[in-house]
């Protein structure tokens, strides 16, 4: 299996390192793994939904 860093993911999913951290800590992303401080994800994952937005054609309170 191929891995990539934060770095890398963060770059391909136009996100910030920290959010990146983020998602992996709160496990939103699959198979990310911590090596000492590292997080390493596959490099097929995919980018995590940003509950942060809205969906087409939801209603905004």
């Amino acid at each position: 299996m191929e891995f990539m860093t934060i770095r890398d993911a963060a770059i391909q999913w136009g996100l910030t390192n920290r959010m990146i951290q983020y998602y992996c800590k709160e496990g939103k992303i699959k198979g990310a793994i911590k090596i000492g401080t590292m997080w390493i994800l596959p490099k097929n994952a995919e980018r995590p939904l940003d509950r942060r937005k809205k969906r087409m054609g939801e209603k905004q309170q």
